[in-house]
Protein backbone atom coordinates (compact mmCIF):
# COMPACT_ATOMS: atom_id res chain seq x y z
CA UNK A 1 0.00 0.00 0.00
CA UNK A 2 1.18 3.52 -0.70
CA UNK A 3 1.74 5.54 2.44
CA UNK A 4 -0.52 8.49 3.12
CA UNK A 5 -2.02 10.36 6.01
CA UNK A 6 -5.53 8.99 6.63
CA UNK A 7 -8.37 11.24 7.57
CA UNK A 8 -9.07 11.07 11.25
CA UNK A 9 -12.60 9.98 12.27
CA UNK A 10 -13.15 13.48 13.64
CA UNK A 11 -12.13 15.15 10.39
CA UNK A 12 -14.22 12.74 8.34
CA UNK A 13 -17.27 13.40 10.49
CA UNK A 14 -16.72 17.13 10.18
CA UNK A 15 -16.35 16.92 6.42
CA UNK A 16 -19.46 14.80 5.97
CA UNK A 17 -21.47 16.92 8.41
CA UNK A 18 -20.66 20.04 6.40
CA UNK A 19 -21.54 18.49 3.05
CA UNK A 20 -24.62 16.59 4.18
CA UNK A 21 -26.01 19.55 6.10
CA UNK A 22 -25.53 21.79 3.07
CA UNK A 23 -27.24 19.35 0.76
CA UNK A 24 -30.16 18.80 3.11
CA UNK A 25 -30.81 22.47 3.73
CA UNK A 26 -30.53 23.29 0.04
CA UNK A 27 -30.16 26.99 0.67
CA UNK A 28 -27.39 29.51 0.36
CA UNK A 29 -28.25 31.08 3.69
CA UNK A 30 -27.59 27.75 5.36
CA UNK A 31 -24.19 27.59 3.73
CA UNK A 32 -23.36 31.04 5.06
CA UNK A 33 -23.64 29.65 8.57
CA UNK A 34 -21.46 26.65 7.78
CA UNK A 35 -18.49 28.24 6.08
CA UNK A 36 -15.36 26.11 6.32
CA UNK A 37 -12.01 27.55 7.32
CA UNK A 38 -8.62 25.89 7.18
CA UNK A 39 -6.77 25.10 10.35
CA UNK A 40 -3.65 26.96 9.24
CA UNK A 41 -3.34 30.70 9.30
CA UNK A 42 -0.61 31.74 6.92
CA UNK A 43 0.76 31.21 3.45
CA UNK A 44 4.36 31.34 4.54
CA UNK A 45 6.67 28.37 4.08
CA UNK A 46 6.33 25.53 6.53
CA UNK A 47 4.94 22.02 6.63
CA UNK A 48 2.13 20.52 4.68
CA UNK A 49 -1.35 20.80 6.04
CA UNK A 50 -4.95 20.33 5.03
CA UNK A 51 -7.88 22.71 5.06
CA UNK A 52 -10.68 21.54 7.28
CA UNK A 53 -14.02 22.70 8.56
CA UNK A 54 -13.35 25.09 11.39
CA UNK A 55 -16.72 26.24 12.67
CA UNK A 56 -18.49 29.57 12.24
CA UNK A 57 -17.88 31.71 9.20
CA UNK A 58 -15.38 34.55 9.02
CA UNK A 59 -16.45 36.62 6.06
CA UNK A 60 -18.02 35.20 2.96
CA UNK A 61 -19.69 31.90 2.08
CA UNK A 62 -17.95 28.73 1.06
CA UNK A 63 -20.11 28.32 -2.03
CA UNK A 64 -23.55 27.59 -3.31
CA UNK A 65 -25.67 24.51 -2.95
CA UNK A 66 -25.79 21.83 -5.59
CA UNK A 67 -26.76 22.60 -9.12
CA UNK A 68 -29.15 20.96 -11.49
CA UNK A 69 -28.39 17.39 -10.47
CA UNK A 70 -29.44 16.02 -7.09
CA UNK A 71 -26.70 15.95 -4.51
CA UNK A 72 -24.67 18.91 -5.59
CA UNK A 73 -24.22 19.04 -9.34
CA UNK A 74 -22.96 22.58 -9.15
CA UNK A 75 -19.66 21.52 -7.67
CA UNK A 76 -20.46 21.24 -3.97
CA UNK A 77 -18.52 18.03 -3.67
CA UNK A 78 -19.15 14.55 -2.33
CA UNK A 79 -21.74 14.35 0.37
CA UNK A 80 -24.12 11.67 1.59
CA UNK A 81 -23.97 9.94 -1.81
CA UNK A 82 -20.19 9.98 -2.18
CA UNK A 83 -19.12 7.51 -4.87
CA UNK A 84 -16.31 5.11 -4.06
CA UNK A 85 -13.66 4.32 -6.64
CA UNK A 86 -14.77 0.69 -6.81
CA UNK A 87 -18.35 1.82 -7.55
CA UNK A 88 -17.39 4.34 -10.23
CA UNK A 89 -19.07 3.96 -13.64
CA UNK A 90 -18.77 7.52 -14.91
CA UNK A 91 -21.21 9.87 -16.59
CA UNK A 92 -23.68 8.04 -18.84
CA UNK A 93 -26.85 8.97 -20.67
CA UNK A 94 -28.92 6.20 -19.08
CA UNK A 95 -26.79 4.34 -16.53
CA UNK A 96 -25.30 2.02 -19.15
CA UNK A 97 -21.65 2.48 -20.12
CA UNK A 98 -20.93 2.49 -23.84
CA UNK A 99 -18.28 -0.18 -24.40
CA UNK A 100 -15.09 -0.12 -26.47
CA UNK A 101 -14.60 3.64 -26.46
CA UNK A 102 -11.12 3.60 -24.97
CA UNK A 103 -8.06 1.39 -25.37
CA UNK A 104 -4.56 1.08 -23.98
CA UNK A 105 -2.25 2.14 -26.79
CA UNK A 106 0.72 4.33 -27.60
CA UNK A 107 -0.04 7.89 -28.56
CA UNK A 108 3.51 8.70 -29.59
CA UNK A 109 3.58 11.67 -27.20
CA UNK A 110 6.25 11.31 -24.56
CA UNK A 111 5.44 11.74 -20.87
CA UNK A 112 9.11 11.65 -19.80
CA UNK A 113 9.22 15.34 -18.89
CA UNK A 114 5.98 15.01 -16.94
CA UNK A 115 7.32 12.07 -14.94
CA UNK A 116 10.55 13.94 -14.20
CA UNK A 117 8.68 17.06 -13.06
CA UNK A 118 6.40 15.05 -10.78
CA UNK A 119 9.31 13.12 -9.29
CA UNK A 120 11.27 16.33 -8.77
CA UNK A 121 8.39 17.84 -6.82
CA UNK A 122 8.02 14.74 -4.66
CA UNK A 123 11.78 14.50 -4.09
CA UNK A 124 11.75 18.11 -2.90
CA UNK A 125 9.28 17.35 -0.11
CA UNK A 126 10.11 16.21 3.39
CA UNK A 127 9.24 12.64 4.29
CA UNK A 128 6.23 13.83 6.29
CA UNK A 129 4.99 16.01 3.46
CA UNK A 130 5.41 13.22 0.95
CA UNK A 131 3.60 10.75 3.18
CA UNK A 132 0.68 13.19 3.48
CA UNK A 133 0.11 13.48 -0.25
CA UNK A 134 0.77 10.05 -1.82
CA UNK A 135 -2.07 7.55 -2.26
CA UNK A 136 -2.69 4.32 -4.13
CA UNK A 137 -3.45 4.69 -7.81
CA UNK A 138 -7.04 3.52 -7.29
CA UNK A 139 -7.68 5.34 -4.02
CA UNK A 140 -11.07 6.88 -3.25
CA UNK A 141 -9.20 10.18 -2.87
CA UNK A 142 -9.51 10.68 -6.64
CA UNK A 143 -13.24 11.28 -6.24
CA UNK A 144 -13.02 13.48 -3.13
CA UNK A 145 -12.72 16.91 -4.68
CA UNK A 146 -14.80 20.05 -4.63
CA UNK A 147 -14.69 23.61 -5.91
CA UNK A 148 -15.86 24.96 -2.54
CA UNK A 149 -13.17 26.89 -0.68
CA UNK A 150 -13.86 25.51 2.81
CA UNK A 151 -13.89 21.87 1.73
CA UNK A 152 -11.44 19.67 3.64
CA UNK A 153 -8.58 18.61 1.40
CA UNK A 154 -5.72 16.17 1.72
CA UNK A 155 -2.19 16.62 0.46
CA UNK A 156 0.45 19.32 0.34
CA UNK A 157 -0.86 22.89 0.59
CA UNK A 158 0.96 25.34 -1.68
CA UNK A 159 0.90 28.06 0.96
CA UNK A 160 2.57 25.82 3.54
CA UNK A 161 5.70 24.86 1.61
CA UNK A 162 8.92 26.67 0.77
CA UNK A 163 9.38 28.87 -2.28
CA UNK A 164 11.65 26.22 -3.84
CA UNK A 165 9.08 23.48 -3.29
CA UNK A 166 6.32 25.69 -4.64
CA UNK A 167 8.37 26.43 -7.77
CA UNK A 168 8.71 22.70 -8.36
CA UNK A 169 4.94 22.39 -8.04
CA UNK A 170 4.38 25.10 -10.62
CA UNK A 171 6.97 23.43 -12.86
CA UNK A 172 4.88 20.25 -12.74
CA UNK A 173 1.75 22.17 -13.65
CA UNK A 174 3.64 23.90 -16.44
CA UNK A 175 4.63 20.54 -17.88
CA UNK A 176 1.19 18.98 -17.54
CA UNK A 177 -0.72 21.99 -18.86
CA UNK A 178 -0.42 24.21 -21.88
CA UNK A 179 0.70 27.81 -21.49
CA UNK A 180 -2.97 28.84 -21.61
CA UNK A 181 -3.90 26.17 -19.07
CA UNK A 182 -1.23 27.28 -16.63
CA UNK A 183 -2.18 30.94 -17.04
CA UNK A 184 -5.83 30.13 -16.47
CA UNK A 185 -5.03 28.14 -13.33
CA UNK A 186 -2.80 30.84 -11.89
CA UNK A 187 -5.30 33.58 -12.71
CA UNK A 188 -8.05 31.67 -10.91
CA UNK A 189 -5.79 31.41 -7.87
CA UNK A 190 -5.05 35.14 -7.97
CA UNK A 191 -8.74 36.02 -8.28
CA UNK A 192 -9.41 33.74 -5.32
CA UNK A 193 -7.00 35.88 -3.30
CA UNK A 194 -8.64 39.02 -4.67
CA UNK A 195 -11.99 37.73 -3.41
CA UNK A 196 -10.48 37.19 0.03
CA UNK A 197 -9.28 40.79 0.11
CA UNK A 198 -12.60 42.04 -1.28
CA UNK A 199 -14.56 40.30 1.44
CA UNK A 200 -12.46 41.72 4.23
CA UNK A 201 -9.72 39.13 4.58
CA UNK A 202 -9.32 36.73 7.47
CA UNK A 203 -10.07 33.66 5.37
CA UNK A 204 -6.96 31.66 4.55
CA UNK A 205 -8.98 29.53 2.14
CA UNK A 206 -9.32 32.63 -0.04
CA UNK A 207 -5.64 33.02 -0.89
CA UNK A 208 -3.22 31.92 -3.59
CA UNK A 209 -1.82 29.35 -1.19
CA UNK A 210 -5.00 27.35 -0.51
CA UNK A 211 -4.39 24.80 -3.29
CA UNK A 212 -3.28 21.22 -2.77
CA UNK A 213 -1.32 18.51 -4.57
CA UNK A 214 -2.07 14.82 -4.10
CA UNK A 215 -0.47 11.95 -6.02
CA UNK A 216 -1.95 8.59 -6.87
CA UNK A 217 0.69 5.95 -7.49
CA UNK A 218 4.33 6.64 -8.30
CA UNK A 219 5.40 8.72 -11.32
CA UNK A 220 6.40 6.27 -14.05
CA UNK A 221 6.74 6.08 -17.82
CA UNK A 222 5.16 2.61 -17.84
CA UNK A 223 3.01 2.11 -14.73
CA UNK A 224 -0.25 3.97 -14.04
CA UNK A 225 -0.11 7.04 -11.81
CA UNK A 226 -1.58 10.49 -11.57
CA UNK A 227 -1.97 13.63 -9.56
CA UNK A 228 -4.69 16.00 -8.45
CA UNK A 229 -4.38 19.75 -8.02
CA UNK A 230 -7.31 21.20 -6.15
CA UNK A 231 -8.65 24.25 -4.36
CA UNK A 232 -11.37 26.88 -4.64
CA UNK A 233 -12.58 26.97 -8.25
CA UNK A 234 -9.86 24.60 -9.50
CA UNK A 235 -9.78 20.82 -9.60
CA UNK A 236 -7.42 19.17 -12.09
CA UNK A 237 -7.40 15.38 -12.15
CA UNK A 238 -4.48 14.10 -14.23
CA UNK A 239 -4.06 10.37 -14.93
CA UNK A 240 -1.07 8.96 -16.79
CA UNK A 241 -0.53 5.49 -18.28
CA UNK A 242 2.57 5.19 -20.43
CA UNK A 243 2.18 8.00 -22.93
CA UNK A 244 -1.59 8.25 -22.50
CA UNK A 245 -3.04 11.12 -20.48
CA UNK A 246 -6.56 11.75 -19.13
CA UNK A 247 -7.14 15.21 -17.67
CA UNK A 248 -10.69 14.87 -16.39
CA UNK A 249 -12.65 15.78 -14.44
CA UNK A 250 -11.30 19.31 -14.68
CA UNK A 251 -13.27 22.01 -12.92
CA UNK A 252 -12.35 25.65 -13.47
CA UNK A 253 -14.32 28.65 -12.31
CA UNK A 254 -14.00 32.08 -10.79
CA UNK A 255 -15.84 34.81 -8.90
CA UNK A 256 -15.14 37.43 -10.04
CA UNK A 257 -13.94 36.58 -13.52
CA UNK A 258 -12.31 39.98 -14.03
CA UNK A 259 -10.55 42.22 -11.51
CA UNK A 260 -7.27 43.96 -10.77
CA UNK A 261 -5.08 42.09 -8.29
CA UNK A 262 -1.78 43.55 -7.10
CA UNK A 263 -1.77 45.93 -10.06
CA UNK A 264 -2.44 43.18 -12.63
CA UNK A 265 -5.67 43.28 -14.64
CA UNK A 266 -6.90 39.69 -14.83
CA UNK A 267 -9.71 38.40 -17.01
CA UNK A 268 -10.75 34.75 -17.16
CA UNK A 269 -13.16 32.72 -19.32
CA UNK A 270 -13.24 35.20 -22.18
CA UNK A 271 -12.33 32.47 -24.69
CA UNK A 272 -14.93 30.10 -23.28
CA UNK A 273 -17.60 32.78 -23.51
CA UNK A 274 -16.82 34.00 -27.03
CA UNK A 275 -16.25 30.51 -28.47
CA UNK A 276 -19.61 29.38 -27.12
CA UNK A 277 -21.36 32.30 -28.75
CA UNK A 278 -19.48 31.73 -32.01
CA UNK A 279 -20.58 28.10 -32.09
CA UNK A 280 -24.20 29.08 -31.49
CA UNK A 281 -24.17 31.88 -34.06
CA UNK A 282 -22.79 29.54 -36.74
CA UNK A 283 -26.10 27.64 -36.69
CA UNK A 284 -29.13 28.45 -38.81
CA UNK A 285 -32.20 29.98 -37.19
CA UNK A 286 -33.96 26.62 -37.35
CA UNK A 287 -31.02 24.84 -35.73
CA UNK A 288 -30.74 27.42 -32.96
CA UNK A 289 -34.38 26.80 -32.08
CA UNK A 290 -33.47 23.15 -31.42
CA UNK A 291 -30.32 24.00 -29.47
CA UNK A 292 -31.70 26.77 -27.25
CA UNK A 293 -33.92 25.53 -24.45
CA UNK A 294 -37.17 27.23 -23.49
CA UNK A 295 -36.02 26.86 -19.89
CA UNK A 296 -35.21 30.11 -18.09
CA UNK A 297 -31.59 30.47 -17.05
CA UNK A 298 -31.27 29.71 -13.35
CA UNK A 299 -28.62 30.92 -10.96
CA UNK A 300 -26.92 27.52 -11.18
CA UNK A 301 -27.49 25.10 -14.07
CA UNK A 302 -24.34 22.96 -13.81
CA UNK A 303 -25.06 19.24 -13.80
CA UNK A 304 -21.74 17.37 -13.68
CA UNK A 305 -19.85 19.09 -10.89
CA UNK A 306 -18.11 17.46 -7.94
CA UNK A 307 -19.91 14.50 -6.43
CA UNK A 308 -21.60 13.67 -9.74
CA UNK A 309 -19.21 10.98 -10.94
CA UNK A 310 -22.01 8.53 -11.79
CA UNK A 311 -24.37 11.14 -13.20
CA UNK A 312 -27.04 10.08 -15.69
CA UNK A 313 -27.42 12.88 -18.22
CA UNK A 314 -29.40 12.44 -21.42
CA UNK A 315 -28.35 14.19 -24.59
CA UNK A 316 -30.16 17.48 -25.21
CA UNK A 317 -30.06 20.01 -28.01
CA UNK A 318 -28.94 19.15 -31.53
CA UNK A 319 -26.30 16.70 -32.75
CA UNK A 320 -23.46 17.95 -34.96
CA UNK A 321 -24.48 15.41 -37.59
CA UNK A 322 -27.09 18.02 -38.57
CA UNK A 323 -24.63 20.93 -38.60
CA UNK A 324 -23.09 22.48 -41.68
CA UNK A 325 -19.32 22.49 -42.14
CA UNK A 326 -18.84 25.93 -40.60
CA UNK A 327 -20.90 25.09 -37.54
CA UNK A 328 -19.05 21.78 -37.09
CA UNK A 329 -15.74 23.63 -37.22
CA UNK A 330 -16.92 26.19 -34.68
CA UNK A 331 -18.08 23.43 -32.36
CA UNK A 332 -14.64 21.80 -32.54
CA UNK A 333 -13.06 25.20 -31.90
CA UNK A 334 -15.18 25.45 -28.77
CA UNK A 335 -14.09 22.02 -27.53
CA UNK A 336 -10.47 22.92 -28.30
CA UNK A 337 -10.63 25.88 -25.90
CA UNK A 338 -11.19 23.46 -23.02
CA UNK A 339 -9.07 20.55 -24.22
CA UNK A 340 -6.34 23.08 -24.96
CA UNK A 341 -5.67 23.50 -21.26
CA UNK A 342 -3.70 20.24 -21.53
CA UNK A 343 -0.12 20.21 -22.78
CA UNK A 344 -0.35 20.87 -26.51
CA UNK A 345 0.63 17.47 -27.90
CA UNK A 346 -1.65 15.59 -25.52
CA UNK A 347 -4.46 18.00 -26.38
CA UNK A 348 -4.15 17.03 -30.05
CA UNK A 349 -4.52 13.36 -29.13
CA UNK A 350 -7.62 14.21 -27.14
CA UNK A 351 -9.10 16.27 -29.97
CA UNK A 352 -8.70 13.28 -32.30
CA UNK A 353 -10.90 11.27 -29.91
CA UNK A 354 -13.50 14.03 -29.92
CA UNK A 355 -13.51 14.31 -33.72
CA UNK A 356 -14.14 10.58 -34.11
CA UNK A 357 -17.49 11.11 -32.37
CA UNK A 358 -18.36 14.50 -33.80
CA UNK A 359 -21.60 13.34 -35.45
CA UNK A 360 -22.81 12.21 -32.02
CA UNK A 361 -21.79 15.43 -30.27
CA UNK A 362 -24.76 17.44 -28.97
CA UNK A 363 -24.84 21.19 -28.38
CA UNK A 364 -27.32 22.61 -25.87
CA UNK A 365 -27.96 26.14 -24.59
CA UNK A 366 -29.96 27.85 -21.83
CA UNK A 367 -30.35 31.62 -21.63
CA UNK A 368 -29.97 34.67 -23.82
CA UNK A 369 -27.40 35.01 -26.56
CA UNK A 370 -25.93 38.51 -26.38
CA UNK A 371 -22.23 39.08 -25.81
CA UNK A 372 -22.93 40.22 -22.26
CA UNK A 373 -25.62 37.63 -21.47
CA UNK A 374 -25.34 35.15 -18.66
CA UNK A 375 -25.94 31.74 -20.23
CA UNK A 376 -25.32 28.03 -19.89
CA UNK A 377 -24.14 25.69 -22.62
CA UNK A 378 -23.21 22.02 -22.88
CA UNK A 379 -21.21 19.98 -25.37
CA UNK A 380 -21.90 16.28 -24.88
CA UNK A 381 -20.76 13.18 -26.76
CA UNK A 382 -19.82 9.60 -25.83
CA UNK A 383 -16.26 10.79 -25.05
CA UNK A 384 -16.53 14.39 -23.87
CA UNK A 385 -18.82 16.46 -21.66
CA UNK A 386 -18.24 20.19 -21.31
CA UNK A 387 -20.40 22.57 -19.30
CA UNK A 388 -20.18 26.35 -19.04
CA UNK A 389 -22.41 28.08 -16.51
CA UNK A 390 -22.63 31.81 -15.79
CA UNK A 391 -24.04 31.77 -12.27
CA UNK A 392 -25.61 34.17 -9.84
CA UNK A 393 -23.15 35.93 -7.51
CA UNK A 394 -22.36 34.46 -4.12
CA UNK A 395 -19.88 36.99 -2.86
CA UNK A 396 -18.85 39.55 -5.46
CA UNK A 397 -20.90 42.57 -6.44
CA UNK A 398 -23.41 42.28 -3.62
CA UNK A 399 -21.73 44.46 -1.02
CA UNK A 400 -24.92 46.39 -0.33
CA UNK A 401 -26.62 43.22 0.87
CA UNK A 402 -23.95 42.45 3.43
CA UNK A 403 -23.77 44.15 6.77
CA UNK A 404 -20.05 43.62 7.33
CA UNK A 405 -18.69 45.22 4.18
CA UNK A 406 -17.93 41.87 2.61
CA UNK A 407 -19.59 40.21 -0.30
CA UNK A 408 -23.29 39.62 0.09
CA UNK A 409 -25.23 36.47 -0.71
CA UNK A 410 -26.63 35.82 -4.14
CA UNK A 411 -27.13 32.14 -4.83
CA UNK A 412 -29.32 30.17 -7.21
CA UNK A 413 -32.21 32.58 -6.71
CA UNK A 414 -30.15 35.57 -7.78
CA UNK A 415 -29.58 37.01 -11.23
CA UNK A 416 -26.75 35.19 -13.04
CA UNK A 417 -23.81 37.18 -14.35
CA UNK A 418 -20.60 36.65 -16.30
CA UNK A 419 -18.70 37.67 -13.18
CA UNK A 420 -19.31 34.20 -11.69
CA UNK A 421 -18.58 31.32 -14.07
CA UNK A 422 -18.19 27.59 -13.48
CA UNK A 423 -16.95 25.10 -16.08
CA UNK A 424 -16.42 21.36 -16.05
CA UNK A 425 -14.86 18.92 -18.50
CA UNK A 426 -15.46 15.18 -18.17
CA UNK A 427 -14.78 11.99 -20.10
CA UNK A 428 -18.06 10.04 -20.04
CA UNK A 429 -18.54 6.28 -20.01
CA UNK A 430 -15.86 5.45 -17.48
CA UNK A 431 -13.07 7.65 -18.81
CA UNK A 432 -12.78 10.10 -15.89
CA UNK A 433 -9.73 9.62 -13.64
CA UNK A 434 -8.44 7.16 -16.27
CA UNK A 435 -10.57 4.48 -14.63
CA UNK A 436 -11.37 2.60 -17.83
CA UNK A 437 -7.72 2.68 -18.94
CA UNK A 438 -6.58 1.39 -15.56
CA UNK A 439 -9.07 -1.49 -15.72
CA UNK A 440 -7.88 -2.42 -19.19
CA UNK A 441 -4.27 -2.19 -18.08
CA UNK A 442 -4.86 -4.50 -15.13
CA UNK A 443 -6.84 -6.97 -17.25
CA UNK A 444 -4.32 -7.18 -20.05
CA UNK A 445 -0.97 -6.67 -18.37
CA UNK A 446 -1.40 -8.48 -15.08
Amino acid sequence: MTAHRPRTPEAERSRRWFMNKALLTGGVAALATMTGCSSGSSDSSGTAGSASYGGPPSGMPSGGPGGGAPGGGGGMGPGASEVKYADFTGVTTDGKVVDDLYSVHSTGVSTDALVKAAQAFLDGLSSAQRKSCVFDVDDDEWLKWSNVDGYERQGVRMGDITDKQRDLGYALLGTALSADGLTQTRNIMKLNAFLGDYSGGGRDTLTEGAYFFTFMGTPSTSKPWGFQYEGHHVAINYFVLGDQVVMTPTFMGSEPTSATYKGEKITTFKKETTAGLAALRALTDAQRKKVISSETKAGDNLKAGAGQDNLKLAYQGLAAAEFGDTARAKLLDLVRVYVGNMADAHAEVRMSEVEEHLDDTYFYWIGETKDSSAFYYRVHSPVVLIEYDAQSPLAYGNKSSSGNGGGGMGGPGGTPTQQHIHTIVRTPNGGDYGVDLLKLHLQNDH
